[in-house]
């Protein structure tokens, strides 16, 4: 059995509370005190989660835009300095490889953040496709830790602590800082659907950043919070999760991420796939759920389209803390969407009621 990687903050986590668990191969704080504290905090004040597992990567070349949009299925030429675009990057049958940020820091020059669970598919799959283009892949995985301020009051929080003028960077975009005396790249995306950065540093820097944002977020509210909060709120703003909502057997158009497929540029991996797809239809649709109910369906608990019969199952399940039912995603067939939907709790069928998602008000920055 191999050894479970750690980020810099192990010690700083374990000293907090922290209930340390095996997540993609790191060792990592799923909770402190408890998920629906830790969760009503970031809607309410601010959390600070350690999000350092994340991967990194460097492409740069004279054909670094050309790859890219021949890499992923967003449109890569629509970056500019200091632009960050969501995308994914696609399988030839039209499955998801990973989801992933494309930061333009110079027309030559782009950064990509990857899921920390793919890191080493993703590099490969990323060299494989290179090797025709006039770039260089660089993993800087190893030379990145990352820290993450969401909530309300992230950016006041934030602020007190540098002389960057974060009002100035919108949302989906970015820039480069000194916070508490440490370089960051400052970048305002976020994956619990507040208002918030993300903070890229050096590892060493860590438990210094770390422990300033406590210090200066204790007045406003903010706590630490885990990897279960963080799922919690990412499924309330209706975010996928690779491996969940996106997978390998699961397209962005079955996910209901079209709005990241631009079908209309050049040729990309996956492209011919996605275009019959969309010409024939999604046989799936991946769809949002919450229950009258606390009980919570898990991933894979079969979706019954009344009275009897199995349409799909279960992708992600989990307790809003803010509506205080459970809410969930599943796929099904495309068929079913529009009749009766339930799922199986110990016997008891639980009826789905289908959400557009946020399932909640959430007020993000001007992008």
């Amino acid at each position: 059995m191999s050894q479970l990687q750690r980020t810099p903050l192990y010690a700083f986590h374990v000293a907090r509370g922290g209930r340390m668990v095996d997540f993609a191969g790191w060792e990592m704080p799923v909770q402190y005190r408890s998920i629906l504290e830790e969760h009503k905090v970031v809607r309410r004040a601010a959390g600070l989660f350690d999000v350092s597992h994340m991967g990194e990567v460097d492409v740069r070349g004279p054909e670094a835009l050309k790859f890219l949009n021949h890499l992923v299925t967003n449109d890569v030429s629509k970056l500019y300095a200091g632009r960050i675009l969501y995308t994914v990057m696609c399988y030839p049958n039209g499955g998801v490889v990973d989801d992933l940020l494309v930061y333009m820091k110079g027309p030559d020059d782009y950064f990509l953040c990857i899921n920390a669970g793919n890191i080493a598919k993703d590099v490969a799959w990323i060299k494989e496709q290179a090797a025709k283009f006039n770039v260089t892949v660089t993993d800087r995985s190893a030379d990145y830790a990352l820290l993450a301020v969401q909530g309300p009051k992230a950016t006041a929080i934030l602020q007190s602590l540098t002389g960057a003028k974060l009002d100035l960077i919108k949302y989906y975009h970015f820039g480069e800082g000194t916070v508490a005396g440490v370089h960051c790249l400052l970048s305002r995306t976020g994956y619990t659907g507040e208002d918030g950065f993300e903070l890229y540093h050096a590892p060493g820097d860590s438990l210094k950043l770390a422990e300033a944002i406590m210090a200066a977020g204790a007045p406003h509210g903010l706590e630490l919070a885990g990897l279960g909060a963080r799922d919690s709120l990412r499924l309330e703003a209706g975010y996928p999760l690779y491996g969940h909502e996106i997978s390998a057997e699961i397209s962005p158009l079955t996910a209901g991420l079209g709005w990241v497929v631009k079908l209309d540029k050049p040729d990309f991996v996956g492209k011919a796939a996605l275009v019959h797809e969309k010409s024939v239809g999604s046989a799936r649709k991946v769809v949002f759920f919450k229950t009258a109910d606390r009980r919570i369906p898990r991933a894979g608990t079969h979706v019954t389209q009344l009275p009897e019969t199995t349409v799909g199952s279960v992708l992600s399940g989990t307790l809003s803390p803010v509506l205080n039912v459970a809410i969930g995603s599943a796929i099904v067939g495309a068929s079913s969407v529009a009749k009766p939907l339930a799922v199986d709790i110990r016997g008891e069928m639980i009826p789905l009621q289908l959400v557009k998602p946020p399932f909640v008000e959430l007020k993000k920055p001007s992008s």
